[in-house]
């Protein structure tokens, strides 16, 4: 045998690449078909919050409760799947009235399924002390390639 690859063995090894870089995206993308079922039931405490920054984490514990499956647990690794900036406007009884996009994520799967989860999360603490109509509830999603994520007001930072 030479030391050139043939021309038959060279079309194998691309399509086994090939079929495994799809099956590996494939998997990647499995994690975020499909929206878990929050465990939080029923209307939440109201927040003690008395401004929107404070409020933040309020929020974010809800999420952490709804979802505690799906939490990364430590430090997240140092290549994210995902990154993704969410503005959700919550009303004064708790409920979600909107949720918006501010930076689309590097995977677009990621997106539907992040936005599915905050609504579904829902209602959320009643921030009755804040004053105001509504509360715009803005945070960063780190999501890993293996559907955990972990919220930045919450996070445990990157390796």
């Amino acid at each position: 045998m030479n030391n050139e690859t043939s021309p038959k063995l060279r079309r194998w090894l691309c399509c086994t690449a090939l079929a495994g870089g799809l099956l590996a995206g494939q998997a990647a993308l499995a994690q975020f078909t499909m929206v878990p079922a929050p465990l939080t039931q029923g209307a939440p405490r109201a927040s003690e919050a008395e401004i929107e920054k404070e409020y933040r984490i309020d929020a974010a514990r809800h999420l952490y409760a709804a979802y505690p499956m799906r939490i990364f647990r430590g430090k997240m690794p140092p290549m994210l799947y995902s990154v993704m900036a969410v503005e959700t406007e919550i009303d004064a009884s708790g409920a979600v009235v909107n949720v918006s996009v501010v930076r689309k994520p590097a995977a677009d799967e990621v997106a539907p399924w992040v936005v599915a989860m905050i609504r579904r999360a829902g209602p959320f603490p009643a921030p009755a002390k804040v004053g105001t109509a509504t509360v715009h509830y803005f945070d960063v999603w780190l999501v890993d390639k293996s559907g955990l994520f972990q919220i930045d007001t919450l996070t445990e930072g990157q390796r």
